[in-house]
């Protein structure tokens, strides 16, 4: 896996990926950046939460089970000295289907949690990973 960041100007970046897609982060206005975009370490958890999630969805789908919604809420915590590494984060997932078997989510997300997302398992070398879930049924 490949990505290009190259810096545009202020404290602003674009990312590219070998996927062939952009995006752009930005520094807070108070560290010299313009806030057009999330920040570094924003991405590393949006992007920890898409892996898992994505993860979670794709297991349930296999299990046949009937979801027709995923949202996962990430709230993370950072040490107070460099480096700022992740400390704690917590994951709510809130599923929504038809019919879904609390213990096939519990499943799915453990899955995740100890084998499929590389993004969670890494993080989880210096932050306590928590996670608690809801099924909303449709």
């Amino acid at each position: 896996m490949e990505c290009r960041v190259r810096w545009i100007d202020g404290m602003s970046f674009v990312a590219e990926t070998e996927s062939g897609h952009a995006f752009v982060m930005d520094g807070a206005p108070e560290g010299g950046g313009r806030n057009i975009g999330p920040r570094p370490m924003e991405a590393v958890l949006a992007g920890t939460g898409g892996c898992t999630a994505y993860d979670v969805v794709l297991i349930l789908k296999k299990s046949r089970q009937q979801i027709s919604g995923c949202e996962l809420r990430l709230a993370a915590e950072r040490a107070e000295t460099d480096p700022k590494v992740f400390t704690r984060i917590h994951m709510h997932f809130v599923v929504r289907g038809k019919g879904l078997k609390p213990s096939t989510v519990e499943n799915a997300i453990n899955l995740s949690r100890d084998k499929y997302c590389s993004a969670s398992i890494m993080l989880a070398k210096t932050a306590q990973i928590t996670h608690d879930y809801e099924i909303v049924e449709e």
